[in-house]
């Protein structure tokens, strides 16, 4: 199907570049395959866990999303703290 779009090119370039698209084409299906990718895990883990799209956003700390795509993405809540020592290797 064809459309005509106004997209923004420099967004346009940086999922390109995150994606490896060689085209505009492939960009925007990959853009769009993440997407829907993304809100079908919503809905899964929201019927196994019970948390709500919106609780879901608020676990995510979108402010460490890199240019890269999130690959230093971190969950919005502290790391547990242990007192344990590790256990020594056999």
């Amino acid at each position: 199907m064809k459309f005509t779009l106004n997209i923004d090119d420099a967004l346009l370039e940086r999922v390109m570049d995150m994606t490896g698209a060689k085209t505009k084409t492939e960009a925007i299906h990959a853009a769009l395959a993440e997407v829907d990718r993304r809100n079908k895990l919503i809905g899964l883990l929201s019927e196994e866990i019970e948390m709500t799209p919106t609780e879901w956003d608020n676990a995510i700390d979108v402010s460490s999303w890199d240019a890269a795509g999130g690959s230093s993405l971190r969950v919005a809540e502290e790391a547990p703290t242990s007192d344990r020592k590790p256990r020594p290797r056999r």
